[in-house]
């Protein structure tokens, strides 16, 4: 059985785009679903977090990966 999590690729996109695809694509998720975002906008370190403790959402990791940045996030 393979854990995958559904993936947003926002490289090349700036702020506020990766949040407003993130927070677009968790609507239809149910609460503990998890949702990776990878995006290369510096604004993301912070704009991610925040958003995520706006929105009740959990930020499980974030980490760095070929000049980009992968969050994963849990809905809350």
């Amino acid at each position: 059985m393979t854990d995958t999590i559904p993936e947003i690729d926002a490289i090349g996109l700036l702020c506020p785009l990766p949040v407003l695809k993130l927070r677009k694509r968790m609507q239809p998720l149910e609460a503990g679903d998890c949702i990776r975002l990878i995006a290369d906008d510096p604004a993301s370190i912070v704009d991610v977090p925040h958003f995520c403790n706006e929105q009740g959402h959990e930020l499980v990791s974030s980490h760095e990966a070929d000049g980009a940045i992968v969050f994963v996030v849990k809905k809350g």
